[in-house]
């Protein structure tokens, strides 16, 4: 089997660091990594050299990233395919949970499906790739509109009431925002009813590597499954799911 190569490993380490502070000292990065000044002193150096960081001048002398990295970045983004990482995850997910996995984005106050991972049950439910939602309805879309801007959801959505899918709908828009509320503190969201009354979903939000909400998961399943139970397992594997695909975008959770 090839042999790692603890050089590079260290390289890296040290790279790594600027992920959490934009300036270090040779003498923190020493200290961070419990690595002999030496190395260091070498490692940083070389990485000078090359340009992946910058010296700034000051007492002591700290160092920062430097472009090229940003170039690899702008590459890695660049290659990065939301809908086939997504139904890769998603269909994960529908293995885990064998209920129906969605992947939507936000289109002006309507939600548009990505991806859709069905179930084996002889009764599931009824979407499609492509199909449009008012998001205020769905898990996904309440998700998505919980991400914005106060401004920007004011914007988005129609003065007075909701329109309703069901009789289960939020029309009202105060109690609208309460839910909205809720939703950025717990983390997940859920549609109880509110876009079809057989069905329950339950969704969590997806990350870019900026940090920017740009989609949301949801596990959507018929009434007559939806037990307790299984409410909580299905929102443990939707947040695991929609985390995973973060990380596949490029996020990275605060420490």
């Amino acid at each position: 089997m090839p042999r790692v190569v603890p050089a590079v490993i260290r390289t890296l380490d040290i790279l790594e660091l600027f992920l959490d502070q934009p300036r270090l000292s040779a003498r923190e990065i020493t200290e961070r990594l419990g690595l002999p000044r030496t190395t260091v002193h070498e490692l940083l150096v070389t990485l000078v050299a090359r340009s992946y960081l910058i010296s700034v001048p000051g007492q002591p002398v700290q160092f920062r990233l430097g472009m090229p990295l940003f170039q690899l970045g702008a590459a890695f983004a660049g290659q990065l395919d939301l809908v086939r990482e997504a139904q890769d995850v998603a269909q994960g997910v529908a293995a885990a949970c064998d209920e129906a996995v969605h992947v939507a984005v936000l289109n002006g106050a309507d939600v548009v499906y990505l991806v859709k991972v069905d179930s084996t049950h002889p009764v599931r439910m009824v979407s499609a790739v492509g199909r449009r939602l008012p998001a205020h309805c769905t898990a996904v879309g309440k998700m998505l509109l919980s991400s914005l801007d106060p401004s920007d959801l004011d914007a988005l959505l129609p003065p007075g009431d909701l329109s309703a899918m069901t009789p289960d709908s939020i029309t009202d828009r105060d109690r609208f925002r309460t839910e909205l509320d809720r939703i950025r503190a717990e983390g997940v969201a859920l549609d109880d009813g509110e876009s079809d009354s057989a069905v329950r979903c339950v969704g969590a939000p997806v990350r870019d590597h900026t940090g920017m909400t740009v989609a949301a998961m949801s596990v959507s399943a018929p009434i007559i499954r939806w037990t307790p139970t299984a409410h909580a397992e299905w929102t443990r594997l939707v947040r695991e799911g929609a985390a995973a695909l973060s990380t596949r975008l490029g996020y990275r959770a605060p420490r």
